[in-house]
Order: C-alpha cells, then structure tokens, then sequence
C-alpha cells in the first residue's frame, strides 16, 4: 500500500490590492507547476475576464503545490468586503493562514476583518510584510501595527506567537530578516524589473514554503474514522453540474458511493457521488478515492448547498452549519421596457432573467432573490455595490438587457420595533488640503469620525458612515481629491437609524423626443448642463442626456438641428466645439441615479433614465406625491 500523502491546507488573506494573487503565482512558478517554456499570464489565479481587468479577486479558487513530499493546497482568497462571505467559508478548510500586510499601508479595514475570520477559527497565522521595496516602507511600525491588531482581537498565545517573513511577492522574495533583501534592487521608473516570480538577487520563497512546513503540522491520518465533509465552496459546471467543495475532515471519499447528507433543516437524505476531483497544480483532477485533510470537488449531488455534510450513511455525523453574513443592500431587476429595448440583447424576457438569477443562486450564496408584485421585476439582494454590480456586469458580457433600480439599504429591527441600518467602517488618505472638503461631505452624510492622524503631507480618516450616506459618494469623493484620495470601506455593524441624507443635490437633463443628438443642439444645451451624451448618439423621450446645473429636472431637446436660413444652408456652420461628454461605468451609473431613475444595462450600453418616460406622467406623479 502506499504511503498516504502528507497534506496541509493554507489561505492566503490579505486587504485589496496586497498581493495575494502574486504571491500565489510565485508559489505555482517556484514549485514547478508549469513548464519551463509555458507561457503564464499574471495573476493566474484571477481566471475570469472581470477579476482581470479590475484587478481584484472577486471569487476563492484552489491549486495545490508539492514542497519536501508535502501536499501544499493553497485557497486564494477574495479582498474585497463584499466577497467576506467567501473568506469565513475557507477559513473552515485550512490549517493556516499567510496574512499579506503592506509594508508602507499596515493593516487595512479588511485586514481586520479577514484576521478576526482566522483567528475565531483557531488558526495560528503567518505574518507576510510584502512590498519591501516601496519607497516608503515602514517595516517595523507596521509590524508593531500587526501586533497591536493581534491584540485587539484578543489573539491567545499561541497566535500572537506568529513568525514573521518579509518580501516582495512579485520577484518572488520571502526572507526572515528584511536586511537580508537590501542588496536586492528591483529599480526605478523604466529600469524597474517588472516581474520575477521564479525568484531574484539569488532569493527565492524557500524560506517561506520552510516555514509553512515547520508552523503547521500535516493532517493528522483519520482515514478510519466515519466519512465527514462540509460543503464550504459551490461550483457550477455545464457538463456535469452542481459541484460541492470542501475539505474531508474524516474518513475518505470514493467516486460512486453512497453517502448521507445532513441538510441544513436537521433532515438527513441518501445521495450517491459521481465523481471525486482533487487540485494538482491549477488542474482539477479526477481520482478514484480522497483521503482526509485534502480538499476536494465532487458531483453528482444535484441539491448540496453551502454547510451541508456529507457522511457516512451507518455513521451520520453533521458538522456545525456555516453561517453566511446576510446582505446589506438590494435592488430591482427589471426587464428592459424602453424604446431600444430588444435591439441589441439576446435575453430580454422576464423568464431569461429568472433562470438566469436562479443560476447564480447555484453558487453565489451571499445572495438573495425575491420574487415582487410584478412578474417583470425581482428583488435582488447581496453584500454591497460590487457584490451586485458584477452580477450585473456578467450578465450583460452574457447578451442579457434589463434596467435596474437604485441601490437600497436593508433595514433591520431591533427588539423595540426600532430600525437599524448597517454602518460602515471607511478609511480614506487624501492629501491635506482636501481633508477639510471629505470630513464636511462624511459629516453630512451622518458619519461619525474614528480618529485622524498626519504623515507626509498625508491625512489617514476613519469614519463609520452609514451605508445609505455612501451610496453615491465614490465619483464625489474623486472630483473632491483630484482622484489623489484612496478609500476603502467594510461593512462594520447594523445602528439604530440616522436619519434623513440628502441624494444627489443636482438636478438632470432629460430628453425630450426620440432621435438623434446634434452638434448643434448639444452645443446650445451644453452652457447649462454637463452632458452624458456625444454627436450622433441615439436618444429616446424620458432618457437622460445630462446633469443640470441647477438643483431642478429640465427637459431639453439634443435633437434640434439647425434651420435653413437665406443666409446659409441648415448643414453649414462655424466649427463647433464641444465639452467631452461624461461616460459612466456601471458601479458609476447605479451611484449616480436617484430614486425616480434606472440603468438601463444592454450588451453595448449603459443609459440613465427616468422610471416614468412621458413628460406629462412624471409631473402627474410629482403632484400626487406633492399632495
């Protein structure tokens, strides 16, 4: 018989934009997982077209390493707050965490958060200080900042007994002293080497893969035991479906057994596996058993779902259900009923948009959808504006249209009736003279100030605002500090209600009739409003071409050609210079419109437009509201 594989799990967690998803790609490149003539793309991890182009890991994936005979799975894990849901999940599946911290930023607002996750779990972790490069790296405060935060969180012994490793993940370095890679210079401006995952300056991450190793013991063997395995990932596959992921906790797992599943209502049911897949290198591989501390994908249970456990049907033993954060913000989907409705799109029917939905629900599990009074809208609910914006955002890639509404908070009750709303914690460095214009802009929208401090020429402001008080706020909080500002948030808690904020102070442009936009009309429009809309653009009644300057809606009309004169023909002109239009990207748009609005989402557009199209409809609904 074979000796039975030696495997420890590892998460790597971290803030947005510290490097986790290159510091996994050091990993895969150092441990031979690719060919020495494969070309490999950054950020392999990120396989979907969205996390490319933002940059940011929005879904949890598995790949495994070998280092000294030992099975390394490695979870890279979202940073983002509107994705926590994934990282408590994963924390369930690993024995240790590496916890990236930037070495001139510390510990971020989601640095706290995804720390707590691990540390509630019993997980002893591994303190990475990345980006030792920076110029402005301040490698022993942020440390003290680590402990500190440690502490805060009440860490036992055993946690606060950390190791500490520096580096910088995108040469692929991992030291455990920080002098150690002085002598590594990666440059400045065109000089600087661009990317070294394999390793530079004669370093690589040995020390780190050591130190995984000599930290966090094996998975004890319990191959005897009765089968255990909670369900903490979903997957979806079109050739063989629902796809349960986790890790085997005891016993082992074979393809075509039955097994008993524990459901979340108390209730156990028969099921019988399909297959069993485990993760070598970026492959999932199918194989004939799994064996206890391994994380694996099986199929063929057609109705698994987050928390379940599969077990041994003589012996049924059900792990504790995960509980996933409930949502904080939801909006209508609707189906697309404007006048360029169905021109572009393949998916345009209230069906499409159900199936569609209830596909997601298969393996988005932060979400939540409700059916309405109408049977053209659902009520969709998830963990923020991302969370939503990129459901939203796939499903347009995919050839769906649909309006949506403007995002709403979900509001709690406390035992007295009262409402709660959630809070956020914000955290934002601008420069110091723009400091003054973001606290009086938090303060109105009912923020209440942390604490503040100074370095640099730099203000860091931590606020807890209202969810509701930052709908809307980012393009603000851009034009305020000439896109010098950084802001990052996370959902903090639910409080008692703060009261009225104000919406968007001004007012919009609204078009008149169906048609297309001239020079000519646009220019004239263009000394009162900033315009959404170029030359040549297709508009329709009710659509919205621009932001009045004015605190009012005005109704204007970008058709408007120019008459014939005896003077001139109506084609001539004197050259016409024009404003560049503003252009929204979706998260822009669901922040910029107000109640009485919706995004209009087809495969080649984002419009803004009012609910009620007709002129005469929406001052009949102003009066009826005035009254």
């Amino acid at each position: 018989m074979n000796e039975k594989e030696k495997i420890i799990n590892i998460a790597v967690i971290a803030h947005v934009d510290a490097g986790k998803s290159t510091l996994v790609d050091a990993f895969l490149n150092q441990s031979g997982v690719f060919r020495a003539n494969e070309e490999v793309v950054d950020c392999v991890m990120d396989s979907d077209d969205i996390e490319r182009e933002r940059g940011i890991t929005i879904y949890s994936k598995n790949c495994s390493i070998m280092h000294n005979d030992v099975k390394i799975n490695i979870v890279d894990t979202p940073g983002h707050a509107d994705f926590s849901s994934e990282v408590e999940r994963i924390m369930k599946t690993v024995d240790t965490v590496i916890l990236l911290v930037d070495s001139s930023e510390g510990p971020m607002p989601q640095t706290r958060f995804v720390l707590k996750k691990s540390l509630e779990q019993g997980i002893n972790p591994i303190l990475f200080i990345n980006k030792l490069d920076k110029k402005d790296a301040r490698i022993d405060e942020v440390v003290d900042e680590v402990y500190e935060l440690f502490m805060d969180l009440e860490a036992n012994d055993d946690q606060l007994d950390f190791p500490i490793l520096y580096g910088i993940a995108r040469q692929g370095i991992a030291v455990k002293d920080p002098k150690d890679a002085l002598g590594v210079l990666v440059g400045e401006g065109d000089a600087k080497i661009k990317k070294s995952p394999a390793g530079y300056g004669g370093l690589d991450l040995t020390p780190l893969f050591d130190t995984i190793i000599e930290h966090c013991s094996p998975y004890p063997d319990l191959d005897e035991e009765p089968l255990q395995f909670q369900v903490s990932t979903l997957a979806y596959d079109d050739y063989i479906g629902r796809l349960g992921i986790g890790r085997i906790t005891k016993g082992t797992i074979k393809e075509g057994q039955t097994v008993a599943v524990a459901k979340a209502d108390g209730s156990i049911v028969s099921r019988k596996v399909n297959q069993v897949f485990v993760y070598r290198g970026l492959k999932r591989t199918a194989v004939p058993e799994a064996h206890c501390g391994d994380i694996v994908v099986v199929s063929g249970i057609s109705d698994i779902s987050i928390g379940e456990t599969i077990c041994d049907p003589k012996d049924p033993q059900p792990m504790e259900m995960i509980h996933i954060e409930e949502p904080t913000l939801s909006m209508n989907f609707m189906v697309n009923k404007s006048p360029f409705a169905g021109k572009v799109g393949k998916f345009v029917t209230s069906r499409h948009i159900r199936e569609r939905l209830n596909k997601e629900l298969e393996v988005n599990v932060g979400l939540v959808v409700e059916e309405t009074d109408s049977t053209d809208c659902f009520k969709v609910s998830g963990r923020g504006e991302l969370h939503l914006s990129i459901l939203i955002e796939n499903m347009r890639r995919e050839g769906y249209e649909l309006a949506v509404s403007r995002p709403e908070v979900i509001l709690h009750r406390d035992e007295n009736g009262k409402p709660l709303e959630p809070i956020e914690e914000v955290v934002i460095s601008v420069p110091d003279e723009y400091a003054g214009t973001v606290i009086n802009k938090l303060n109105m929208r009912k923020g209440l100030m942390k604490q503040m401090s100074g370095e640099n020429g730099f203000s860091r402001i931590e606020y807890l605002v209202p969810t509701r008080g930052l709908l809307g706020y980012r393009s603000e909080f851009i034009n305020d500090t000439r896109g010098e500002g950084t802001m990052v948030r996370r959902f903090d808690s639910f409080d008692e209600y703060k009261g009225e904020i104000p919406q968007r102070v001004n007012g919009v442009a609204i078009a008149q009739e169906e048609g297309v936009c001239t020079p000519y009309a646009l220019f004239n429009i263009g000394e009162r409003v900033q315009m959404f809309v170029e030359p040549g653009t297709k508009v329709y009644e009710g659509m919205i071409v621009g932001m009045n300057s004015r605190n009012d809606d005005m109704v204007v009309n970008p058709c408007k050609a120019k008459k014939v004169s005896n003077m001139r023909a109506a084609g001539s002109d004197e050259a016409i210079k024009l404003s560049p239009a503003r252009t929204f990207t979706l998260e822009e748009a669901l922040e910029f419109i107000n109640d009485d609005e919706l995004v209009e989402i087809t495969p080649d557009d984002i419009r803004l437009r009012k609910k009620l199209l007709h002129e005469l409809e929406r001052r009949r609904s102003g009066r009826v509201y005035a009254e």
